[in-house]
């Protein structure tokens, strides 16, 4: 398999890197962090002007219709730079959803705003009790005359404080459990009967739990056709899973970077500690967890655009498992080597160790992703 980049995909990671090192570093994310949206307008106002809102956005809606493989190097780059803003909760996970359940018309209405910056989506489709199962869906929608209440709750929806429409899985027909019969509706998140409880999130960013109560909305509020929102919901999941997993690698493989400077200048009993064989151990044992997942991120940044939905899921499943254990031990190995200063507010590796601890539980966490994998596979 080629892994090799194209002219374009290079000129992509190359802008994330600039961004990174040139308008981006620590100080201002200790500031974005300290604010109560945990977002910079100025910051996600160059995210729109370098393209990356629309990288995977189709072009008939104003996007530039990329693959996950250009999702993936902005995502990375943003990993590696601890860069606090929401992209794949907005871009990737609510703008596709869009882009797969969504008809052209609603693509125009939802994501011309997305790619320009100046709109917000949030997904809600967890339920608490749910386990990461998108089959379980409490929340229904009952048709009315013209169009649909809903009623019920969602839990852990990234970014909707920040979100002016929300995109929620009600359940139109079928039972709890059943894939069948899930809807997906648009509705304004300032609308009545909508209110939401929000709270920050480890590692950076804000998120909302959200109670919908004879929450009206018209019929087109329906987000593709009724009944039929898993399968898309699924598909989108998968690509934020996937992009989540190339923001961890960046992430890792920037506290691998700052562990090894830092074993060559504290000095231990007269020696840069990094000349203990324990520890070139431990930096080793860290690089080969790094370069494994970074070959499953590839892989499933491959895979995750296929319409075998059997190997798509496989394939996020298995570098979700592996990269929620080796980005635990990356981050538990760095600041172990960083010693007390490691756990500092001042240090950033601490930063990213929390950042990488919430990744270990979003889209899933390893128990949820090795399930999976098993049943997929043995249903071959």
């Amino acid at each position: 398999m080629d892994f090799s980049l194209t002219d374009e995909q290079r000129m992509i990671r190359d802008s994330v890197e600039r961004f990174v090192d040139k308008s981006y570093g620590f100080e201002r994310y200790l500031t974005t962090l300290a604010a109560p949206s945990q977002s910079d307008p100025a910051v996600w106002a160059q995210f729109a002007e370098f393209g990356w809102l629309g990288l995977p956005l189709p072009e008939s809606a104003g996007g530039f219709g990329g693959s996950a493989v250009d999702t993936m190097l902005v995502a990375e780059g943003l990993g590696a730079g601890l860069v606090i803003e929401p992209y794949i909760a907005n871009v990737v996970l609510s703008g596709k959803l869009v882009a797969l359940a969504g008809s052209a018309a609603q693509q125009e209405a939802l994501l011309g705003g997305v790619v320009a910056g100046t709109g917000r989506l949030s997904t809600g489709f967890h339920e608490r009790g749910a386990r990461y199962d998108l089959r379980h869906c409490a929340t229904r929608a009952e048709a009315t005359d013209g169009g649909y209440r809903l009623n019920g709750a969602k839990a852990f929806l990234l970014d909707a404080p920040n979100a002016e429409r929300l995109i929620v899985a009600a359940r139109t027909a079928g039972d709890s459990a059943d894939e069948n019969g899930i809807s997906l509706f648009v509705i304004d998140a300032a609308a009545a009967g909508v209110s939401l409880r929000p709270y920050a999130v480890m590692g950076g960013g804000v998120a909302a739990d959200l109670q919908l109560d004879d929450v009206e909305v018209g019929a087109a509020a329906l987000l593709g056709e009724a009944g039929q929102g898993f399968a898309a919901l699924e598909r989108a999941l998968d690509h934020a899973t996937a992009a989540a997993c190339a923001e961890a690698l960046g992430a890792m493989q920037a506290l691998l970077r700052r562990t090894a400077e830092y074993a060559k200048v504290r000095k231990q009993f007269g020696a840069p500690i990094g000349a203990f064989q324990v520890l070139q151990h431990r930096l080793v044992d860290m690089f080969n967890a790094l370069e494994q997942s970074r070959s499953l991120v590839y892989m499933v940044s491959i895979l995750v655009d296929s319409d075998d939905a059997r190997e798509r899921r496989k394939a996020i499943s298995a570098a979700k498992a592996y990269l929620g254990k080796a980005s635990k031990f990356v981050a538990q190995q760095a600041v172990q080597i960083h010693g007390g200063i490691g756990m500092t507010e001042e240090l950033d590796v601490g930063h990213y160790f929390r950042r990488l601890t919430t990744f270990g539980n979003l889209y899933g966490d390893r128990r949820h992703h090795v399930r999976r994998f098993a049943e997929l596979t043995m249903a071959d």
